[in-house]
């Protein structure tokens, strides 16, 4: 895989930080983003390769009224079990990983490729592995305070699930210290779209 000629961004968070709409205003100013967690949901659907496989070791009971895995379900399961998340990842990775091989090649003749991952740092030995490599790391932070209440508003969840699902990730406190830039989601989002067109423009 070639990616000499463009910059590759990788841009992550963690659960209910915003991350995914920095992506959109990155995606607003004009530079293409390969959503990690995209690829992921679409080679799970039915008929795509980890279908069968996550079926084989989970069980038809994640599955949902039309036979699509029920990610609620499944999530369910791996927050709460550190071994099924990594049997999870075992299944899905690879094959997420030759998805964005692919999309970055179809890109190559960008100047910037941002890659949206939300557990980036964690599988960052992954990335190398597949010959992924990145020129910067963006971290889309927030305190844990903040971070749990919109956790709980967004996914309508105990506090006592968004506690774990907050504590099934890396500390936002130590990514930091992985991260190139800062993108402070603290404010509103008028400020977080100036926060991001300026960073975007220091580096293009």
């Amino acid at each position: 895989m070639n990616q000499n000629k463009v910059k590759i961004i990788g841009l992550t968070g963690g659960i209910a930080t915003g991350k995914s709409t920095v992506s959109n205003i990155i995606i607003k100013l004009g530079y293409k983003v390969i959503d990690a967690d995209k690829i992921a949901k679409d080679v799970v659907k039915i008929g795509k390769p980890a279908y069968e496989k996550i079926i084989d070791f989970f069980g038809k009971d994640i599955l949902d009224i039309n036979n699509n895995v029920n990610r609620k379900k499944l999530g369910s399961i791996i927050f709460r079990d550190r071994l099924m998340r990594k049997k999870l990842n075992k299944i899905v990775h690879p094959y997420v990983f030759e998805g964005i091989k692919k999309l970055i090649e179809k890109y190559k003749e960008e100047r910037i490729i941002f890659l949206d991952v939300p557990l980036l740092i964690e599988e960052m030995d992954e990335f190398i592995n597949y010959g992924i490599s990145f020129d910067e790391i963006w971290l889309v932070y927030v305190d844990e305070a903040t971070q749990l209440d919109r956790l709980i508003k967004r996914d309508l969840i105990s506090k006592e699930d968004a506690i774990k699902r907050i504590r099934a990730q890396m500390p936002l406190k130590l990514k930091r210290e992985y991260a190139t830039r800062i993108i402070d989601n603290g404010k509103d989002l008028k400020s977080l779209e100036k926060t991001v067109e300026k960073i975007v423009y220091e580096v293009i």
